[in-house]
């Protein structure tokens, strides 16, 4: 039985895809600030709370935000 401990690099790499995925997640929510529908997009791609983000942001540009900060923090 063999034992592999964790090197120094292996968490720095570990740390760094972490950190890299969290950065990600913050563009999405502020490219859904800006263009909620995109936003939406990037996280679940063209389906049905796509389309509701796009009917959403016709009919008012703030339940498009929300339903897009939700659906990024839902999916998480």
């Amino acid at each position: 039985m063999s034992t592999k401990f964790l090197t120094f690099f292996d968490i720095e790499n570990i740390t760094q895809i972490m950190l890299e995925g969290e950065i990600m997640e913050l563009v999405k929510i502020i490219i859904s600030i800006i263009l909620p529908p995109v936003g939406v997009f990037l996280q679940v791609g063209i389906g049905k709370h796509f389309w509701l983000n796009i009917l959403l942001t016709i009919l008012g540009y703030i339940p498009g935000i929300i339903h897009a900060i939700w659906v990024i923090a839902k999916k998480k």
